[in-house]
């Protein structure tokens, strides 16, 4: 009895130990901000490609200061905003001589990446800083040459003399809601991403540019409160699914005749989503492609005779990616990644209309990171060693040979520097923070920038559990999954199962990286006896293109398929209570978790939709019809898989949050469908975040919206 009673006391002298770390609050997460790493991206090469600079917090401000690759140490202080009263800067960039700095502030979102700011020139040489207008500007760019200045104000193109002051303008007819020019209306910003609709010719005596008219385009209109007696209305151009887009069309401005000439194309394309000047001065690309998004014409065009021809097409079955991988060589040949033939590849192409495919296998490259005309050297990254994982690799072009750059599996980040003899290479995986190093090209660590040393010391004070990363066969594929258990796991148990989704074309979710704050989260629900796990979906990447696009013009159907599939799999396991399995998304996710607790509402007793579209008709029409074509031409497509019309079958417990400004998916999403589930008289929650948009942010608002889904996760699931 006393040797039983000893091992007992033993027992309970060393519990306490690990009984002592901590679990995790939504205040450390929402409001402390406990579990932000320190990252190191901020970093931009010099022309030489021996330095770089690095926009840094100083005790009075900002600080512009420049180091060394080769070791990392501080060579100089390039600018210092508290010498000029600076508000604080938001983005710089250097002239191409690297004599003048042209700094971004007080900075106003206007979309997801559109901004108006102020704009400062600083000039190295004389350390004088120059305003260059009292409006807040779009888009700011240097001149090739460093002494003029184009941007975009009240949707017309100027261009700015440094040395004189004097400011031209270029375009007349911009108008709020009809005409822009130099910018991007709404649609080709959020699901193109282009942003800043002009270049600069490399020898600066053109400027290519974009005018959208969105005159027959129909208005959306939001209100928005912000306190006021009344609400004030946002009212935009969207065209959602099936309806007009903005006219678009490229125009070559001539500097010296002081004269705009549009350039005429053989077709009339629904879309241009890109322009790219060519080393030739006089050579414009574009990409012309129509509206099912599947055909896609490499155009040339030149501004001196104002004539192009059609370089090459590509079509595919299903839709083309849009990429900016795009990258001209000095000998008239051209980098091009595509999926012709299955998986993402890199091709080199020639202005002459040749073609060599580079990398090949049944991997995806998932990003092109540059090459080094001097060695004829390509760096990329790729799901060589699986499709959770990103590795470098460098390809000389010289001898076909290539070799693998990156030392540990997981997920490498890379930046290179101008003369691509350094790179930055940020490194993580699953249970694992960033850390930042400095590479020679051949891959040798020169320097260790940052390794999260003390975030990490500061996580081993939580009680954290490790993301198990495996994969689920089903009938129909396999499945990348990642799990995250309770700290005190006992497989005698049985717990209650929370699922994460977002299952978007071309997404992944489950990537060996690290999770960031929602990780945290995970871990907190963790702690609270719940096993957190998460799938990737067919119609997600990283798996090549039959993988990514047999959902088409099906959104949701293939999905949904595999989300029960993968519940049913977890429900099976003798630990996991398969009465009790709650699943959560945002957007998309919020899309599919809205189809989980209807369509599948016999696997999931409790669905959390966080800003979702429940109703493919309602959100824009170049995401929908990329992957749905028309309402009109694929109608049954859009209503068979939208929640909104399968609310009867709601019997879980269901949250829906919606941000009232969100002017991606409209909150009018969500309004359609409390009509439908009140019209069904079914129960549910609903929670409206006033003024907010698509990420539901500001203030307290993060901390507010996780604690309402905490809180409605420990009390119904």
């Amino acid at each position: 009895m006393k040797k039983i009673l000893l091992i007992c006391l033993g027992f309970l002298v060393i519990n306490p130990m690990f009984s002592q770390k901590k679990n995790i609050t939504l205040d450390d997460l929402w409001k402390n901000y406990s579990f932000f790493p320190k990252n190191y991206n901020s970093l931009n090469s010099m022309n030489n490609g021996e330095h770089y600079v690095s926009l840094e917090n100083s005790e009075l401000g900002q600080e512009l200061n420049v180091y060394k690759y080769k070791d990392g140490e501080k060579v100089r202080t390039l600018f210092k905003s508290d010498e000029f009263d600076l508000k604080r800067i938001t983005n710089y960039s250097f002239s191409n001589d690297e004599k003048k700095l042209l700094f971004e502030t007080q900075s106003e979102k206007i979309y997801r990446y559109s901004s108006r700011s102020i704009y400062y020139v600083y000039n190295i040489f004389t350390n004088k800083l120059k305003k260059i207008s009292d409006d807040k500007l779009m888009f700011a760019t240097f001149s090739p040459a460093g002494n003029k200045i184009a941007y975009v104000l009240d949707n017309n193109i100027y261009i700015h003399e440094i040395n004189s002051g004097r400011t031209k303008q270029v375009t007349f007819d911009g108008q709020k809601n009809q005409i822009i020019n130099g910018a991007s209306d709404w649609v080709y910003e959020e699901e193109f991403g282009l942003v800043r609709s002009f270049e600069w010719a490399p020898d600066g005596e053109h400027i290519a540019y974009y005018k959208f008219d969105e005159t027959n385009v129909k208005e959306f209109s939001m209100d928005l409160f912000k306190g006021g007696l009344y609400p004030t209305q946002e009212v935009f151009k969207y065209p959602k699914a099936g309806e007009e887009n903005s006219v678009v069309r490229i125009y070559f401005y001539n500097l010296k005749k002081d004269k705009s000439t549009y350039i005429y194309t053989e077709k009339d394309y629904e879309y241009i989503p890109r322009i790219k000047w060519t080393k030739n001065s006089n050579l414009l690309a574009l990409y012309g492609m129509n509206r099912h998004q599947n055909e896609l014409d490499f155009v040339l065009a030149d501004a001196t005779s104002n004539t192009n021809k059609v370089l090459f097409t590509e079509k595919d079955n299903y839709y083309i990616d849009i990429h900016d991988n795009l990258t001209f060589l000095p000998d008239d040949n051209f980098i091009w990644t595509s999926e012709k033939d299955g998986f993402n590849h890199i091709y080199i192409k020639g202005l002459d209309g040749s073609e060599q495919q580079i990398t090949k296998g049944d991997w995806e490259v998932t990003s092109f990171d540059g090459v080094d005309s001097d060695k004829m050297e390509l760096y990329y990254r790729s799901t060589e060693e699986g499709s959770i994982n990103r590795t470098l690799y460098v390809h000389n072009l010289f001898t076909g040979k290539k070799r693998k750059l990156s030392t540990q599996i997981g997920d490498n980040s890379i930046k290179f520097s101008d003369n691509f003899k350094y790179y930055l290479n940020s490194y993580s995986n699953a249970n694992t923070a960033p850390y930042y190093t400095l590479h020679k090209s051949n891959g040798e660590q020169l320097k260790i920038l940052e390794d999260n040393a003390e975030f990490n010391a500061k996580m081993k004070e939580f009680n954290l559990s490790k993301k198990e990363i495996f994969s689920i066969k089903t009938e129909e594929a396999e499945l990348n999954a990642w799990m995250i258990k309770p700290p005190n796991f006992d497989s005698n148990k049985k717990y209650p199962l929370f699922m994460f989704l977002y299952g978007g074309p071309g997404s992944q979710q489950v990537k060996n990286s690290f999770g960031w704050t929602n990780y945290y989260w995970y871990q907190m629900l963790a702690q609270n006896g719940y096993i957190v796990a998460c799938v990737d979906n067919r119609g997600t990447g990283g798996k090549g293109s039959e993988f990514k696009k047999m959902t088409y013009k099906e959104l949701g159907k293939y999905e949904l398929i595999d989300q029960i599939n993968a519940a049913k799999y977890f429900g099976n396991l003798d630990y996991i209570d398969s009465k009790r399995i709650g699943i959560q998304g945002w957007s998309y996710g919020g899309y599919m978790s809205s189809l989980a607790i209807t369509k599948g509402a016999d696997i999931f007793s409790l669905a959390i939709a966080v800003a979702p579209v429940t109703n493919w008709r309602y959100y824009d029409n170049i995401y929908t019809e990329r992957y749905m074509q028309t309402p009109q031409e694929n109608a049954n497509g859009y209503d068979e898989n939208s929640p909104i019309n399968h609310v009867d079958k709601l019997k879980g417990d269901y949250l829906l949050i919606h941000g009232s400004a969100d002017d991606n998916v409209h909150v009018q999403n969500s309004m359609e469908m409390i009509s439908a589930l009140v019209k069904a008289n079914k129960k549910f929650d609903l929670f409206i975040y006033p003024d907010k948009n698509h990420g539901i942010y500001g203030g307290n608002t993060r901390l507010h919206l996780y604690q309402k889904m905490t809180d409605f996760i420990l009390k119904n699931l």
